[in-house]
């Protein structure tokens, strides 16, 4: 399967539909069996389709938390050595009253099913520093 921008931007919307419904049936259609998943490129990799299924549920406070998710597809690239890879700028805001917000990029990369293989975070938020601190 070809992942263009359209496809990648379907995907999207098909993650944040998964996210708003109850339990984790949706996930196959979106997530290879063999799925590595990073919360940050840093965590510890969640291996597996079980493995996430478990995360979701442990990360989400229900499926009918109060949320918006506002995407842009940055880029996809077609010819990436480890397949078809996107690449999105994802900004999530918990509440309403916003009572938590964070600006996300997302690098995904898709097997010939169109179901990504590997999904990675870079996830930031107000007051968090981009220096190290050294």
């Amino acid at each position: 399967m070809i992942v263009d921008r359209d496809t990648f931007a379907y995907w999207i919307e098909g993650y944040e539909r998964a996210w708003r419904t109850a339990g984790a049936a949706s996930l196959a259609g979106l997530f290879a069996p063999d799925i590595v998943y990073l919360h940050s490129p840093y965590a510890e990799p969640v291996v597996g389709l079980d493995a996430l299924a478990q995360d979701w549920e442990a990360q989400r406070q229900s499926a009918d938390e109060l949320f918006t998710m506002v995407t842009q597809v940055v880029a996809v690239d077609p010819t990436a050595t480890e397949g078809f890879t996107g690449v999105a700028r994802v900004l999530v805001r918990y509440g309403d009253p916003v009572v938590q917000e964070y600006q996300d990029l997302w690098v995904v990369v898709f097997d010939s099913d169109g179901r990504a293989r590997r999904f990675e975070e870079w996830p930031f938020w107000p007051g968090q520093t981009w220096a190290s601190g050294r």
